[in-house]
């Protein structure tokens, strides 16, 4: 293996654990830091493919055919990146579920503060996309009034579900499934926490205590919904980016911008917003610090982009190409 293909995938475990270390933080998706660190699509559409694939393979073991039809999806998979992206991911949120609660309860403003920098700066990832994703009637290069109309639906829509007030839910399996489902569906949306939505339905604190535990009776239920979860958001998704990019991206940027309304640093126990009180200078330190992180990642990746002369994400007028491989 040689030095850059060890430094890439270094680089790609750091992403995962950024992803996992997000999404054990109510209000903070772990789609947005995907997005933001450029491997977003490329874990969509390799889930994408690995899905298909296996479910092709068990129809053909059960008829006898075995799994030869299964190869062709399972080698469009850029295992290269999500074998280390998950492996950081499962790291990340094993050792920071108890530090990232933690931190939360004790400096709620400060953190809020963070990941609404965080966030905010990261509305340029997918905003700069659909400027180069073309469809017919809409110019590349600038938004038009009816991405503007989607991206406001997308807005409203994020606002009102991260505004649902909390629940208390008791953890049968009944619920844990559902309840996984729900929140894996999170990880793949950019803007949507699936800790924010395990909170409101009052699994947040029980879902990270049974993490910091290792209660697999738990555990089993919940991970049997996310796959469910994951299996019917993750295909949708593919198809849409596909066949409807530019709407897809557009609305993303809707659903995180609305998602903002969550991050706010300044609320009560209930969620309910409030005017800035109290230490002022901590959260306003962070939101710059959140801030200019993601616009010195930006602008890094656009200089390293214009010096090996890579061009923007191909846009053919509708949709990206079904077998583009996304590396």
């Amino acid at each position: 293996m040689t030095r850059a293909a060890v430094a890439r995938d270094a680089l790609n475990t750091a992403r995962g654990a950024l992803i996992g270390a997000a999404e054990s933080v109510p209000g903070v998706s772990g789609g947005t830091i995907a997005l933001m660190t450029g491997v977003y699509e490329t874990l969509l559409t390799s889930a994408g493919h690995l899905i298909t694939g296996t479910r092709i393979a068990a129809a053909d073991v059960v008829r006898g055919r075995g799994v030869a039809r299964s190869r062709g999806e399972y080698s469009r998979v850029a295992w290269r990146v999500i074998v280390p992206i998950g492996i950081g991911m499962v790291v990340a949120l094993l050792a920071m579920a108890s530090v990232m609660e933690t931190l939360v309860h004790d400096h709620p403003e400060t953190m809020r503060a963070l990941f609404f920098g965080l966030v905010l700066a990261s509305l340029a990832v997918p905003f700069r996309l659909a400027h180069h994703a073309r469809m017919p009637g809409r110019p590349e290069g600038r938004w038009g009034a009816k991405d503007w109309g989607y991206a406001l639906l997308g807005t409203i829509a994020a606002a009102v579900i991260v505004s649902l007030p909390g629940g208390s839910l008791e953890p049968s399996p009944w619920v844990l499934v559902p309840a996984g489902a729900i929140a894996i569906s999170a990880l793949a949306l950019p803007g949507l926490s699936g800790s924010f939505l395990l909170l409101t339905m009052g699994l947040y604190e029980p879902t990270l205590a049974a993490v910091n535990d290792r209660d697999l009776g738990y555990l089993v239920w919940f991970a049997l919904g996310c796959a469910i979860g994951l299996v019917s958001i993750v295909k949708v998704l593919q198809f849409m980016l596909e066949h409807h990019r530019r709407n897809t991206l557009v609305v993303l940027t809707g659903v995180m911008a609305g998602s903002l309304v969550a991050l706010w640093p300044w609320q009560d126990a209930d969620g309910h917003k409030l005017a800035p009180s109290g230490d002022l200078l901590a959260p306003l330190l962070a939101f710059v610090a959140g801030f200019v992180i993601v616009v010195v990642l930006l602008v890094v990746e656009e200089r390293l982009l214009t010096r090996t002369g890579q061009a923007p994400r191909p846009a053919d007028g509708t949709a990206d190409s079904p077998n583009r491989r996304v590396d």
